[in-house]
């Protein structure tokens, strides 16, 4: 019979379990026999799959097929020199991509997921990948459901199933057996599918299928969802493309005029698809994939984990954080201070009644729970009552929910009375209070009195101090729903301080510096927010913090308006923050991130640009972010930026020097293919020459940055790439020009000595112009990398070397007099001092900036 057809009584005989759970013995035997609760993740790349990858490049696969050509044509070393480069490439990148996979797998297991269970009758949390059939799981608010569950006791729970049934609605959850002839998980409102998670309630339930035999084991397409294109991915998608219509224009027009002049069509050809490596930036995925996979071991060590390589340039582009202020702002770690009654007394029943309307986990080693149930379990305040707590018996009670902010239990007494326990926020106590304690007299709770209650608390919220009410009732009935939380008598407040952190003050001023705004979305008080906010030098713009209860009543246009305006909220629905973060995407040009840890701030991460949370965070808080903090702090934020930036200038440097280099180079075959009967360069000497500046440019992924193009987000620029190129394209061109007539006019070159003469120059004036133009400043005023400085210093000495050597032969080059060496030394240094002088025209005149 189906599980969901079956009572109670009969699903522990047949799952081998009991009321007290499985004990671990039992446990380790059905895990040998079932395996780790987990599915395969689908981003997962094989070494073969990654290796292949390197090959699938429409340009590789051009190339590869004029090697072929060549071969048959009996052309073996131009194949050679083809085949070589194209390996060398794929080898690079092969090696920098499984690192990098490497890195995100063994980061990625630092994340965990855990889960509530009863072995062995107690309730301890356990990794979900430990999970086994017959196992009884705890369900609570904020859970991903990790197997398949079979509910036994629920308690007004609900249950996202979207993820598997496409219906936005929450299921309404029961434990009544449903007929067996129903599979369809919509119609199995006794169970509870791993995948989904829990909206709202509580519950319980055996498990009945973990890993591959789950219904989202079994079925693919519910694996994962497709990840979104990243703001970086898409500006890179919009170069590649534009880059690959300027090649095959260029590349078309230089085949047809050699053909044209008779230089023969398979020369012509082989010429042409050479040039198209030449020009093309071949590089830039193995300088994408060297500096990402840098930043993210280089982040790795700050504890943060990057589930998406790309996330580190979204970050790092960021113009406006959303983050609540627990955790960033303060410690993140509250403690109770003190429980006061409505008469300003210390008064330890308010901490036994907070001990017993608690929703935390104890045991003997751990306190797992919300941060406000933590701190009243965490507090050495409660040894004093421990005796007087242990005489109530807890009989029933009501999760709390974002919407009403309170909890309730019933308790027996010792004198055998029962009575009501609710515990939240005033906003919400007071709404549902019809009396108020005063001197041990239940008096009607008027507005006077709600006024000088609320002045008692505002002293604290002033202080930076959270409060949280407690109020009760007596009752007559061992069970109670959230519509009984009503009438009840007002008794006094419990006080907790997170005090702000020491970073914060000088995170937020970076923040500032590097021209991110910061918005704070608090489910908080809205004093305790001011004080802060006040605190860490958060200034709050218009001196006026908006709460959830105004915002509910603008206009969508008076709502926009407001949250462009304004960076302090407070008391925010997890819709609001949703709102919040989906209309400031809406801006034009904007990289938003937001950061989060709750099940409420879910919605708000899988909609940001850049989702953060950390890794004790709920589990679908986890699940829709793109970076994980295993130690949530403002700095590593900061730290993530400024890394984000670097990578992505220095990728922007790469592009600017090579694609002004390689263009400069395509403009001048242009024009001189229109007066020189012969080819300038042979496809092996272009490729070389390729394989050579490659080199060097590798190492702009660790190159210095100036501090001044850390200071703003940046965006990849088509416009003004193409203007770059076209600029300092055609001043790389003038020069060209400049030796190829002294050549053919004043030193009247043999060809071999012309190709020769030219091979050097272009190689020489690549390298060394880079020193000019990877920065805005004067050359002298900018260090260079470590590492950009000596590949640059090596390679001079091997092109002469190579020119030189026998191995010149095989390049057809040839020996070059000391005139011409020396002309070519003074066409390079002009060009550079002239790059010098235009750059500044180019960044200052038309405001752009690396």
């Amino acid at each position: 019979m189906q599980p969901w057809a079956q009572k109670p009584t009969e699903l522990f005989k047949e799952y081998a379990t009991s009321k007290k759970g499985l004990s671990n013995v039992e446990a380790q035997k059905k895990l040998k026999q079932y395996n780790l609760n987990e599915i395969a993740r689908k981003d997962k790349k094989s070494g073969l799959s990654i290796l292949i990858e390197q090959f699938t490049d429409p340009l590789v696969i051009v190339l590869l097929m004029a090697a072929i050509i060549a071969i048959f044509l009996n052309e073996k070393t131009d194949a050679a020199i083809i085949i070589t480069i194209v390996l060398i490439n794929a080898i690079l990148g092969f090696i920098q991509e499984f690192k990098a996979e490497k890195t995100v797998r063994a980061l990625r297991k630092l994340i965990s997921h855990k889960s509530k269970v009863l072995r062995d009758n107690k309730k301890i949390q356990i990794d979900a990948q430990l999970l086994v059939p017959g196992d009884l799981v705890f369900l609570n608010i904020g859970d991903i459901v990790p197997a398949d569950i079979r509910l036994i006791n629920v308690d007004e729970l609900t249950i996202d199933e979207s993820s598997l049934t496409g219906e936005s609605i929450p299921v309404i959850k029961t434990t009544t057996p449903i007929a067996a002839t129903k599979n369809l998980p919509q119609d199995l409102t006794n169970m509870a599918f791993m995948g989904t998670h829990v909206v709202s309630g509580n519950g319980q339930g055996i498990v009945i299928a973990t890993g591959k035999n789950t219904s989202l084991g079994r079925t693919a397409a519910y694996l994962k969802e497709p990840e979104g294109i990243s703001d970086f991915e898409r500006s890179m998608s919009h170069f590649s493309r534009f880059l690959l219509k300027v090649i095959m224009l260029m590349t078309f027009f230089i085949f047809i005029v050699n053909a044209i002049l008779q230089h023969g069509l398979l020369e012509s050809f082989l010429f042409a698809l050479a040039l198209a490596v030449g020009i093309t930036p071949e590089a830039l995925p193995i300088i994408i994939t060297i500096s990402l996979s840098k930043g993210a071991q280089k982040l790795a060590k700050s504890k943060v984990i990057v589930k998406k390589l790309t996330s580190i340039e979204d970050l790092g582009n960021m113009d406006i954080l959303c983050t609540d202020k627990t955790g960033t702002l303060t410690e993140g770690k509250l403690s109770l201070e003190n429980f006061i009654d409505t008469d300003g007394q210390i008064n330890n029943d308010l901490l036994v009644y907070s001990m017993l309307c608690n929703d935390a986990v104890v045991t003997a080693k751990t306190i797992e729970g919300n941060s406000i149930d933590q701190a009243i379990w965490n507090s050495k305040q409660t040894k004093m009552v421990m005796e007087q707590y242990k005489k109530y018996k807890l009989l029933d009670h009501n999760e709390f929910d974002f919407n009403r902010r309170r909890m309730s239990v019933i308790v027996k007494k010792p004198d055998g009375q029962r009575l009501m326990i609710v515990k939240g926020a005033l906003e919400s106590l007071a709404s549902v209070c019809d009396k108020i304690r005063i001197k041990n007299v239940d008096l009607p709770l008027n507005q006077p009195r709600l006024d000088i209650f609320l002045e008692q608390i505002n002293a604290y919220r002033k202080k930076g101090y959270s409060t949280i009410c407690i109020a009760l009732k007596k009752w007559h009935h061992d069970n109670s729903t959230r519509a009984d939380e009503k009438d009840l008598t007002l008794i006094g407040f419990l006080t907790f301080i997170d005090p702000p952190r020491a970073s914060a003050h000088l995170s937020i001023k970076t923040l500032q510096q590097l021209c991110v705004s910061i918005k704070v979305l608090s489910g908080d008080d809205p004093l305790v927010t001011k004080t802060v906010c006040d605190q860490v030098g958060l200034k709050i713009d218009g001196d006026k913090i908006y709460t959830g209860d105004e915002l509910e009543k603008l206009s969508p246009h008076e709502f926009l308006k407001v949250i462009e305006k304004h960076n302090v909220f407070s008391r925010i629905t997890p819709d609001q923050k949703y709102q919040i973060v989906k209309n400031l995407n809406t801006g034009e040009n904007r990289t938003i991130a937001f950061m989060g840890d709750g099940i409420n701030d879910a919605p708000a991460i899988k909609i940001a640009d850049v989702g953060i949370s950390v890794d004790n965070a709920t589990d679908i808080a986890k699940e829709a972010a793109d970076i994980i903090l295993l130690q949530k702090n403002l700095k590593v934020i900061t730290d993530g930026i400024t890394e984000g930036r670097k990578i992505f200038t220095n990728i922007t440097k790469y592009i600017l020097n090579t694609v002004s280099a390689n263009y400069g180079n395509m403009f001048t075959v242009a024009i001189s293919s229109l007066f020189l009967n012969f080819i300038p360069l042979l496809p092996s000497q272009i490729l070389l020459n390729n394989l050579i500046t490659d080199t060097p440019m590798i190492a702009i992924a660790t190159d210095k940055i100036d501090h001044e193009q850390l200071k703003k987000p940046k965006k990849l620029d088509l416009r003004m790439i193409s203007r770059f190129m076209t600029f300092f394209g055609l001043l790389s061109t003038i020069f060209d020009l400049t030796l190829i007539l002294a050549l053919l006019l004043i030193f009247n070159t043999t060809q071999a000595e012309f190709r020769t003469a030219w091979f050097l120059e272009s190689a020489l004036s690549e390298i060394i112009v880079v020193f000019a133009l990877r920065t805005t400043k004067t050359f002298y005023k900018s260090t260079p990398g470590k590492m950009l400085t000596i590949l640059s210093i090596s390679v001079i000495p091997s092109l002469l070397i190579i020119i030189y050597s026998p191995l010149g032969t095989l390049f057809e080059f040839t020996k070059l007099p000391a005139t011409i060496l020396l002309f070519i030394i003074g066409v390079i240094a002009t060009y550079f001092f002239a790059a010098e002088i235009s750059k500044r025209y180019f960044f200052s005149r038309l405001n752009y900036k690396i």
